[in-house]
């Protein structure tokens, strides 16, 4: 469903989000408002389709999984 970006964030914030449809132009801008802030809850993707035109623009279909879980470090921080 095409929307505000707002409402896209609330609607991924509130785990009412089944399918996400992301559509990329093969174009920089460089400048305006971002899709998401720079803080907020993460989720993580399933890709479940994705294609490309003939000019160019793809088009993905995610799926939320949740939470993302990140890979710690098993560095030692005391080395």
């Amino acid at each position: 469903m095409p929307g505000s970006g707002a409402l896209v964030r609330w609607l991924l914030a509130n785990d009412l989000v089944d399918q996400l449809d992301l559509i990329t132009y093969p174009v920089v801008v460089g400048q305006g408002r971002r899709l998401f802030p720079e803080t907020g809850p993460d989720v993580a993707l399933d890709l479940v389709n994705s294609r490309t035109t003939a000019r160019g623009i793809t088009i993905q279909a995610y799926r939320p999984l949740g939470r993302p879980e990140y890979a710690t470090s098993s560095a030692d921080p005391n080395a």
